[in-house]
């Protein structure tokens, strides 16, 4: 045998030791960062969302229970006021409600949709649709899987659900209608009538926007709703989301 051979083989195993080590090293982190991923960056959102939300609903005006409105017609609260625009991204214009996802969601909903807003306070209203109550289209946008996992549920939405949008002018009920996948491209979504283009709208549309599928980001699942009342502030809530929003008042005092 030669006289180099062991110094040879000892060459081989030291860079066979050492990459396995790196490979295990590599494994680690990766390991670490879908952990990182999709758990930590939920948690520390979520503590931030729920934050936003105690304090939105701590400063609102009105009452916290359902109060009637005058007249015969005591579901009647007239025309929808418009949620006033700021057009400042990261502020918290409201807060959103849907049943469908847990008797205790709630989100807070801000102006636009910038890993900055999106990656800490969950949903996001595109700048360029409607405000909430305004005719045309309320969009929004949120995360499936990680910062909160704001949408995670979105796909089981059925026709008939309810979600309600907060303002400090009111809330919104919106009627889920139907849902479809898109590929990211397909912005006319955000059309003031969806996927209309020089439609004129005469609806208050409601458009929830996500990642598709749900681990995934090659397609955008889209969620389409419509206004179907309205309540001012000095009316309450919604009697299916009164005691959420009792129960998150007393957690912003």
């Amino acid at each position: 045998m030669p006289e180099h051979a062991g110094p040879a083989r000892s060459v081989v195993r030291t860079v066979v030791q050492v990459a396995g080590e790196l490979l295990v090293t590599a494994g680690l982190v990766l390991l670490l960062f879908v952990v990182w991923e999709l758990w930590w960056t939920n948690i520390d959102a979520d503590n931030a969302q729920q934050r936003a939300v105690a304090t939105f609903v701590r400063d609102a005006s009105g009452p916290v229970a359902p109060v009637a409105a005058p007249g015969p017609a005591s579901g009647d609260h007239g025309a929808p006021v418009v949620a006033a625009e700021v057009n400042t991204p990261g502020t918290v214009l409201g807060v959103v409600y849907i049943p469908r996802f847990g008797k205790d969601y709630n989100r807070p909903l801000v102006d636009g949709t910038a890993p900055e807003q999106l990656n800490t306070l969950g949903l996001g209203r595109y700048e360029s649709s409607a405000m909430p109550g305004a005719v045309g289209n309320f969009a929004i946008a949120g995360h499936r899987q990680t910062h909160g996992a704001v949408l995670d549920a979105i796909h089981t939405l059925v026709p008939g659900d309810r979600i309600y949008v907060q303002t400090r002018a009111g809330y919104y009920t919106y009627v889920f209608r139907n849902n479809e996948i898109v590929l990211p491209t397909q912005t006319d979504v955000l059309l003031p009538v969806p996927t209309r283009p020089g439609a004129r709208p005469t609806e208050r549309f409601l458009t929830m926007t996500s990642c598709n599928p749900r681990f995934g980001s090659a397609e955008r699942i889209i969620a389409y709703s419509v206004m179907e009342a309205w309540r001012p502030a000095s009316a309450g809530p919604p009697a299916a989301i009164a005691s959420l929003v009792a129960a998150t008042r007393a957690k912003g005092r």
